[in-house]
């Protein structure tokens, strides 16, 4: 319609418009520098292209990896900005040099002798030659003759061994290692052999360690005979070293994995499950191994990290890594024997097998340490807002003046109290986060420390201890304070209970009303935006599956980022939306039971049945669970309450989940939710005002009488009577053994976070009614009881429901502890009514569990456009 347009000026303007188009859509993107002037392997270079990574010139010093086959100088490492990593932590020496592994173990075998039963008796020459002579004297006069190997102190790659068989004859000489020779070893095919572990250690504070489920079976090149005279100097029959016996005119290379003088690990066990051999325990005695050896290490290794990198803050990401190869020797009996450990374990890859193995173990290494693009541009601005913080005085407490007031101190004290707990809270909340990508990234590699057992993770923690009292007594008391500050080992449901007391004491010393708290919602457990996030990139079917892409690249960590930080800017009511379209995109549409009491006689006589949260019916969820949950309740005096609609009961159940404190900052979306409560007939002020006309003795009294409706409550399943469904969970728990995995599976991996806190919330609605009945008041956030509850409530949910499993297993921490660790008083009438309404929790989990498993088999018969509204 332009008429002043002719063809020359449009075909003018033409290409002006598509350079600026191209122009806004061009997008710089970052690249993961590498420098490897440091190796000579060329399967390192060959990982880092196919990870991506940008070789840089070989004086480049600020890559964000640097390789090398030695170790490095510590100077080198304290000058590494945090972004960058190296693979070589300060301090490792202390256990891969055969003189200070002899040594260190020497003092742990003092400490822990029913521990440390995994290495042959070692001497030290010529520190230690008398006691060695000393020795060889006893087995002479018991007529006893034992075999010596001796080593170099530093030696490599097989290099001086030597055996021999008369201890008497050897001489005080610098620099040596003297060990008793194992003659009984585990044959493969008439071959001696050992196994070279792989292990990663990815940061030293905290400790983290990840084993490697393959690696290499290195053989002799000639057949076993227990040692004598006459073939002590046949090293290719003693000695399992590739080094060694690679130049023997027997030695195999073989392309296939189960024939040649080198195989792998994986070939192994399937060997040792052929021949009916316990698979399990060798990897756990190998894991067990493993971590007590590096618990020898970690006060060296803790203690020069933290004197290289005197700045930063405990819990932050290591710039150091490190790949060990662990030499293992297996006796008769399976049981493994350190030999030695090597801190630059060779990545040649003269064979096949070796190519396939160290391949996947580099690989995998480096996709566990999460190098990312915006790690040296978040770097940068951390620097950069600590500089403006320290230039402006931004964040520093003001300090105590001589004459300050008791309430200053008291003040003072809350504060640095709350620094501390927030401080601690961040690196918990980091920890997490990172123990997440562990988990989605581990390919072929798994953590064997900290362990998922509790009970060997005490008892790992006891061995630390022990080391750090062995090894650095004296020397450095600050790690000591620090291992034994109780914060450490507290999770982060525990430091937010503590913050919440910490600003309801402040409060009080500031003479404010109290505010209301709802349940606090775990950064382990995500509810709002992270939630809409995981569903995204999850189908419904396994929206809590952990089987992830190893595969994930940086652009969708970097778009993951961006969504995250746009989904916070999303109002709740948006996200409630969000949450329905997912829930009709589901393939199941569940509905869940209710719960029902009967009240005692003394109370009423003739109970009519009425729901105290909703009289239009059953409630829809916001969000799909197992069956859209209703809660149908007694109700005795009708009149003494007057029952919410359908809309103001969502509405109090969407406030009380979000309801949260200011100060703390707990959740993404906290911070945007109406701390107001208009919800129609509720007036706070009223409610408080008559909780606080309560007298202990009423208190004492109410609660035995919720605790008598609480003991009365019973689950119910859909379409059956109390009797049948009475039955159903006996049956379940006589059964025990045939449901424990399937309820396993269900609950800590069918279900994610927030399905399994709508089954919670099935208790949880009925016991806010009791309350709500028996204290007659419509709101009962105040009320000390029902404070309690939620903190039961989020025990239950901690670490993804482990707290509520743990109840039926009888192991790990338990609930109860939450009032053990606090100066709250608890009494016994309402730690009882508790108790009860944990047991009805396990009650609803089995009852969804069972109506989950009825449901699926009844699936294909439905129609899949049928909405059932049970």
């Amino acid at each position: 319609d332009n008429h002043g347009t002719t063809r020359v000026t449009l075909s003018a303007e033409l290409p002006y418009q598509g350079t600026i188009k191209r122009k806004a859509k061009k997008k710089k993107h970052g690249v993961i520098t590498a420098n490897v002037a440091g190796t000579k392997y060329e399967i390192v270079r060959v990982v880092i292209r196919e990870m991506g990574f940008v070789k840089t010139r070989d004086e480049d010093e600020t890559a964000n990896l640097i390789w090398s086959d030695c170790a490095v100088q510590q100077e080198k490492i304290a000058e590494l900005r945090n972004y960058q990593r190296i693979n070589h932590f300060p301090g490792m020496g202390e256990i891969c040099r055969k003189d200070f592994l002899a040594r260190n173990m020497t003092k742990m075998i003092k400490c822990q002798p029913q521990e440390y039963t995994f290495i042959p008796r070692t001497w030290i020459f010529p520190s230690e030659y008398t006691q060695f002579q000393n020795y060889v004297k006893e087995l002479k006069k018991k007529r006893r003759q034992k075999t010596f190997i001796v080593k170099p102190a530093n030696g490599a790659m097989g290099h001086g061994i030597s055996l021999v068989r008369n201890g008497e004859k050897l001489q005080a000489q610098d620099h040596l290692i003297v060990q008793e020779y194992l003659d009984k070893p585990f044959l493969m095919e008439g071959y001696k052999f050992d196994l070279r572990i792989y292990i990663l250690v990815t940061s030293c504070d905290p400790l983290k360690i990840f084993l490697y489920h393959d690696g290499l079976v290195r053989m002799g090149t000639e057949k076993y005979h227990p040692p004598s005279d006459s073939n002590l100097s046949q090293l290719y029959m003693h000695l399992t070293n590739y080094s060694v016996n690679k130049h023997n005119e027997h030695f195999e290379r073989d392309e296939t994995e189960d024939k040649g003088s080198k195989r792998s690990i994986k070939w192994f066990t399937e060997f040792l499950e052929t021949n009916n051999l316990d698979v399990s325990k060798f990897w756990n005695d190998i894991s067990e191994l493993v971590v007590k050896t590096l618990i020898v290490a970690e006060p060296h290794v803790l203690h020069a990290y933290r004197m290289c990198r005197p700045g930063q803050a405990p819990g932050s990401d290591s710039v150091c890594f490190e790949v060990l190869g662990f030499d293992i020797l297996l006796d008769r009996k399976l049981k493994p024997w350190l030999l030695e450990i090597n801190r630059a374990p060779s990545f040649g890859t003269d064979q096949k097998i070796d190519y396939d193995v160290k391949k996947g173990v580099l690989l995998n290494a480096l996709k566990l340490l999460n190098i990312r693009t915006s790690d040296k541009r978040k770097n940068l601005a951390k620097q950069k807002a600590e500089a403006q913080k320290r230039l402006y005085g931004q964040g520093s407490m003001k300090r105590l003046l001589p004459g300050s007031s008791d309430w200053e101190k008291q003040r003072h004290t809350l504060e640095r109290r709350k620094e501390e707990l927030k401080e601690r809270l961040a690196q918990v909340r980091k920890q997490i986060s990172k123990e997440e990508h562990e988990n989605r990234h581990m390919g072929n590699y798994r953590r064997i420390y900290p362990p998922d057992d509790k009970t060997l993770l005490e008892k790992y923690e006891s061995l630390l201890a022990t080391a750090f009292q062995t090894f650095l007594a004296g020397r450095a008391a600050s790690l000591q304070r620090e291992m034994n500050n109780p914060l450490k080992r507290m999770k982060e449901e525990d430091i937010l209970d503590l913050l919440e007391q910490c600003e309801i004491d402040d409060e009080k010393l500031m003479g404010k009303p109290t505010r209301q708290r709802g349940p606090k919602p775990l950064f382990s457990m995500p509810e709002s935006a992270q939630t809409l996030r995981k569903l995204r990139n999850y189908n419904s079917d396994s929206s809590c599956d952990s089987s992830s892409d190893v595969s994930e690249s940086e652009e969708e960590t970097e778009k993951e980022d961006q969504n995250e930080k746009k989904e916070k800017k999303v109002s709740y009511d948006l996200e409630e939306n969000k949450h329905r379209t997912l829930e009709r995109s589901g393939k199941l549409n569940y509905n869940l039971f209710p719960i029902n009491w009967k009240p005692s006689v003394k109370n009423t006589k003739a109970p009519s049945h009425s729901s105290p949260t909703s009289s239009a019916g059953p409630i829809r969820r916001s969000v799909s669970c197992p069956r859209s949950i209703s809660i149908l309740t007694t109700q005795s005096q009708a009149a003494e309450q007057r029952p919410l609609s359908a809309k103001a009961s969502l509405q109090l159940q969407r406030a009380a989940s979000v309801n949260r404190s200011h100060s703390l900052n707990r959740s993404p979306c906290s911070a945007r939710v109406s701390q107001t409560s208009s919800l129609g007939a509720i007036n706070s002020s009223g409610t408080e005002s008559l909780l606080h006309q309560k007298t202990k003795e009423q208190e004492d009294a109410l609660t035995k009488e919720a605790l008598l409706i609480f003991n009365d409550m019973r689950m119910k399943f859909p379409g059956k009577t109390d009797e049948e469904a009475e039955l159903i969970i006996e049956d379940i728990m006589d059964n025990w053994k045939h449901h424990k995995t399937k309820v396993a599976s269900y609950w800590l991996v069918k279900l994610d976070s927030v399905k399994q806190r709508k089954v919670l919330d099935i208790v949880k609605t009925s016991v806010r009614a009791v309350l709500q009945r028996v204290w007659k008041a419509p709101d009962v956030e105040n009320l000390h009881l029902y404070r309690l509850f939620n903190r039961v409530f989020n025990r239950l949910l901690w670490s993804h429901g482990q707290g509520l499993w743990n109840c039926f297993c009888n192991s790990g921490s338990s609930w109860e502890t939450i009032f053990s660790r606090s100066s709250e008083v608890v009494t016994p009438a309402q730690l009882q009514c508790c108790r009860r309404v944990v047991q009805l929790c396990k009650h609803c989990l089995l009852v969804v569990y069972k109506l989950s498993a009825e449901s699926r088999s009844a699936l294909p018969a439905a129609s899949p456009k049928c909405d059932d509204t049970r």
